[in-house]
């Protein structure tokens, strides 16, 4: 049996699927990720991106921040793909119950799924930091320099983890729980190297963990089905049956 079809077996037989994705799952929309050749870690900048995206950075260096924010993280022209578009279809057929994620794009929404955790947070909520009041992303896209409310003037901030952050604690719980009540576990378009993000992933006690990615990862050696490739190249392929049918 080649992967795809072992792949689409997996899914034919379970219907209580959890997804675990990072940066992957978005370059094929054109997102650059962190650690490829081609990533935001191989680009020169004068300072490593890690270092602009920490949150003293953020507070010392605001400008700074903002004008690396504005050309690398707001890809707002970006479309969903055939793994974000697959995913939603799943879980919209009962087969799929949350997609966890370390993005920022908002990609898996955009394309139809509801139970998302977004462990990083998302480009799409902003706040001011002094009176709290909501900002969207393209208010974001349009203010020139650093965003101040119109409000009262303060800085926002976008909703998004930075370096030196913790993670959000009800986002990290909804995330566990999921994770350890699945039958199985796809993970994909992730090097599992981000902690604590990839560390949700011990938590799983069901019967299959499917890897997809194009590189090698830590848990290669733990999967009950490894393929790498591009995950949206491999999840476009699988067809998809309503739970019960």
């Amino acid at each position: 049996m080649d992967k795809i079809a072992e792949l689409q077996k997996i899914i034919d037989e379970h219907d209580n699927i959890v997804f675990f994705g990072g940066a992957g799952v978005s370059t094929e929309s054109g997102i650059p990720d962190f650690r490829s050749v081609d990533g935001l870690y191989n680009q020169k900048y004068a300072w490593p991106p890690e270092t602009i995206l920490s949150h003293t950075f953020f507070v010392r260096n605001t400008e700074e921040f903002y004008r690396f924010y504005h050309d690398k993280m707001l890809a707002l022209d970006a479309k969903p793909n055939a793994a974000h578009l697959k995913l939603a279809e799943l879980e919209k057929a009962g087969k799929l119950r949350a997609v966890v994620t370390q993005n920022i794009d908002g990609l898996h929404q955009m394309a139809g799924s509801r139970t998302v955790y977004e462990l990083h947070g998302s480009v799409h909520r902003n706040y001011c930091q002094r009176c709290g009041a909501f900002y969207d992303a393209a208010y974001m896209a349009e203010a020139e320099g650093i965003p101040v409310c119109e409000k009262c003037g303060g800085v926002i901030k976008p909703d998004v983890v930075l370096y030196e952050e913790g993670l959000d604690q009800q986002v990290i719980e909804g995330a566990v729980r999921a994770i350890r009540e699945a039958q199985v576990l796809i993970v994909g378009g992730t090097s599992l190297v981000v902690y604590p993000a990839a560390g949700l992933v011990q938590y799983f006690r069901g019967d299959k963990v499917v890897l997809i990615n194009k590189g090698a990862t830590s848990m290669d050696g733990s999967a009950d089905l490894l393929i790498q490739e591009p995950i949206g190249a491999v999840l476009g392929q699988i067809r998809v049956y309503s739970a019960g049918l």
